[in-house]
């Protein structure tokens, strides 16, 4: 049988590295693991606490709602009202979805149809670039955070503007993602303004996945696309507990933004699912309500290893970016082991070097150059890590 929609995916080369790391491990090495980005701090306790009491709640058990229940929703406004200035409808603007890539790749079931365009940056998360492909529609790659003095989200936003307009057929929607994973790639309001008055003018849908709207460093936060004056009429955002509050596994986000995208989606949702299990969306409710200074806790301590990464790749004689927001490095392969390519680059540094990271071109076109480093481990691993690549490409100091 011929799985249509499978057969065209490429190996996921993430789990070549992922196996590489098992074998180190179970032959006794100690690898420091900045590859997956998957948090390793806890979820706060609060939410912990409020899971397990609303678990013990028989009512909690039957079907919930597809949208969320409305204490959940209201609660994600009242994050928009007093972290962006955004006063969003709880009922019209705001919709609950099982984590981000659920709702993104439903998004594009809604958005697009066979023979339809999406632009989408590249090297990129890979949903941002596959799900327009699993709703049946074609991409037009754009490329993203390859400046040589440092990734700029102006740039990209430039050449989205300049792609749609020699592209044929014209892209009926935008995928943006800033601070942009893997890349680190951060925008300024006005850039988004600039998008957002662009995309009125040619009805054109935009979508920007604010996965790490709180993971921000040096004093530097991140905007919202629904700060721009007029971005309800063009534009959607993805909003998430995931990275914010540490509750990867919880599967908890919104979309939230223009109402008749909202609309369209909520009414395809509700062919497709029942919502969060209810006692996960009521811990989150209490969670976005009470935990308000979480965020910011844990963007420090990400802060911190992020310093701890890049001085110490500085010391081993590899400079690269000090990036100003998400949970990850993108670090440009050293000249001297460059012609590796990311995959044979990647395996080097698990072999030699004990520490296992993200080859680039498991994020698409433009990122062979590259390798992404995830911030999890704490700063006394990452400053291990570091003294280990230090000594193990020896060609940075010969």
């Amino acid at each position: 049988m011929d799985f249509r929609r499978i057969s065209g995916l490429p190996p996921y080369v993430f789990t070549i590295i992922d196996g590489l790391k098992v074998e180190a491990r179970r032959a006794g090495r100690d690898v420091v693991d900045l590859g997956f980005g998957n948090p390793d701090l806890p979820s706060p306790q609060i939410a912990v606490d409020k899971l397990a009491e609303a678990a013990h709640n028989a009512r909690n058990h039957r079907y919930s709602s597809s949208r969320g229940i409305p204490k959940l929703r209201e609660a994600v406004a009242g994050v928009y009202q007093r972290r962006f200035g955004v006063t969003l409808d709880p009922e019209r603007e705001i919709l609950t979805t099982i984590g981000a890539k659920e709702g993104f790749s439903h998004l594009m079931w809604v958005l697009l149809q066979p023979g339809d365009t999406a632009i989408v940056p590249t090297p990129s998360y890979p949903i941002h670039i596959w799900g327009p492909y699993f709703a049946g529609a074609s991409t037009l790659q754009v490329p993203i955070g390859l400046e040589a003095d440092g990734p700029d989200g102006a740039a990209y936003v430039d050449r989205v503007m300049e792609a749609w307009e020699l592209g044929s057929p014209k892209p009926r929607a935008v995928v943006l993602s800033f601070p942009h994973n893997p890349t680190t790639t951060t925008v300024e309001l006005a850039d988004l303004q600039r998008l957002v008055d662009w995309a009125r003018e040619r009805d054109v849908a935009l979508v920007h996945d604010l996965a790490y709207a709180d993971m921000c460093f040096d004093g530097w936060e991140p905007p919202s696309i629904l700060q721009c004056e007029g971005a309800k009429e063009v534009a959607v955002e993805l909003y998430s507990l995931t990275k914010s509050y540490s509750m990867a596994g919880w599967r908890v986000a919104f979309m939230l933004g223009r109402p008749d995208v909202i609309a369209a989606l909520t009414q395809l949702k509700s062919y497709l699912d029942y919502g969060t299990f209810q006692p996960i969306q009521i811990a989150a409710t209490v969670t976005l309500n009470e935990a308000t200074e979480y965020p910011r806790e844990l963007s420090a301590i990400y802060e911190s290893r992020r310093n701890a990464l890049v001085d110490g790749l500085g010391r081993a004689g590899w400079e690269i970016h000090r990036p100003r927001g998400t949970m990850f490095a993108w670090a440009r392969i050293p000249e001297a082991y460059r012609e590796m390519g990311s995959i044979e680059f990647a395996t080097h540094l698990i072999r030699e070097c004990d520490v296992a990271v993200s080859p680039g071109v498991g994020f698409g076109a433009g990122g062979d150059d590259f390798v992404r480093f995830a911030l999890i481990e704490n700063e006394q691993r990452i400053a291990q890590g570091a003294r280990s690549i230090r000594r193990g490409l020896t060609r940075l100091h010969s």
